[in-house]
């Protein structure tokens, strides 16, 4: 295998754009570091890089063999820093991708506790609701659904999710709950809009016998595209909302938000934790696994996300 120091001149490089920005971010000289990936070349049979007077661009060969090498590289490197500390504890940079809105609520709250167990681990957590290459890009884990699960990935199920239709209890004063899901057409309706298709998103609900219906969307008091602001739009009394539990649970339990219809919601899925398959897990992502896990059971966050 070649070198570390090798490897790592390479990467740099790639991410930096240039021999002297790697330079600095390792402490070497800008010609040591050129001296490596070169080495790196001439040992590959490959040129991974175009050099100009401005910058470095990768070569096809290049961009391949960093989308094969960048992950494994900082699992390597974690590996060698976890073995070398004195006390033996977690150490590294823990890079977790997770949704938004879900990661403020449900997983930022924990990083106290986490770092106050694990303090020489680094906590470098993406809240972006876009999927992640977990492998391609270098991430230990990540947390959300409907994440393609590629080989070398592992997906421990947080919790099933439940769709529930919910309104502010002073939007509620002086109207009649309703009975039935074709009743929440009397109702103004906060509707979500998909991003990607750009239709707006039908009201399906389940009744807790299994018969199903998906109700005519009701008149809309607002659109939005994303449902964390169509639970601040329903927390301030503009309407009837259809939300995921992650989005609502909080202010069900406090009472800034009645749940209508108790024996009907719909089943949207599972929320995932992903991490990749290694017969040796980096201890920084071992104990994040784990941590998570308990938490979210002794917190029966599961039991919470379901409402039938």
């Amino acid at each position: 295998m070649e070198p570390l120091n090798h490897l790592d001149s390479f990467v740099q490089s790639a991410e930096s754009g240039s021999f002297s920005a790697a330079a600095r971010r390792l402490g070497l000289t800008p010609a040591a570091v050129s001296k490596n990936v070169a080495r790196l070349e001439a040992r590959l049979g490959v040129r991974l890089f175009q050099r100009s007077t401005r910058r470095l661009t990768l070569t096809e060969g290049g961009e391949r063999f960093l989308g094969q090498i960048g992950g494994a590289l900082a699992t390597l490197k974690d590996a060698v820093a976890d073995v070398s500390k004195d006390d033996g504890q977690p150490a590294g940079t823990l890079k977790v991708s997770m949704g938004q809105a879900f990661g403020r609520e449900h997983v930022l709250p924990l990083m106290g506790d986490f770092l106050a167990r694990y303090p020489s681990i680094l906590p470098d957590w993406h809240f972006d609701n876009q999927q992640v290459d977990l492998v391609g890009e270098g991430f230990d884990a990540a947390i959300g659904g409907g994440i393609e699960l590629s080989p070398g990935m592992v997906a421990r199920e947080l919790a099933r999710i439940h769709v529930v239709a919910v309104a502010a209890p002073g939007y509620l004063a002086g109207r009649a709950l309703p009975g039935h899901p074709a009743e929440l057409a009397q109702f103004d309706a906060l509707l979500r809009r998909s991003s990607p298709t750009g239709r707006l998103r039908s009201w399906t609900l389940q009744h807790a016998n299994g018969d199903q219906t998906t109700v005519e969307l009701p008149r809309p008091r607002a659109i939005f595209n994303d449902p964390e602001a169509i639970a601040h739009a329903a927390l301030m009394g503009l309407g009837v909302a259809m939300l995921p539990m992650p989005f609502v649970e909080r202010g069900l339990r406090t009472g800034d938000l009645v749940r209508l219809l108790p024996e009907w919601h719909f089943d949207a899925g599972a929320v995932w934790l992903y991490y990749p398959s290694k017969k040796l897990l980096p201890a920084k992502t071992r104990v994040f696994i784990d941590f998570v896990l308990e938490r979210f059971r002794r917190e029966r966050f599961a039991e919470r996300m379901q409402v039938a």
